[in-house]
């Protein structure tokens, strides 16, 4: 039995086989529109900044 998975763009339920070539997308589009998302820098992770002596910053 395949693993049944959500698309990360639009949520529809995808079965995660071999032949999905777009996985974990559903389709060409979905995965076109993360690409566009990731190249305009829209997904980040957060960093803690330093100060001059070397600490480490909390994040807010």
């Amino acid at each position: 039995m395949a693993t049944i998975v959500k698309c990360p763009v639009c949520s529809r339920e995808v079965e995660w086989v071999e032949k999905n070539t777009f996985r974990p997308f559903c389709s060409e589009r979905c995965k076109q529109i993360d690409l566009g998302a990731w190249a305009a820098e829209k997904y980040t992770v957060p960093v803690a900044e330093q100060t001059e002596h070397g600490e480490e910053n909390e994040l807010p």
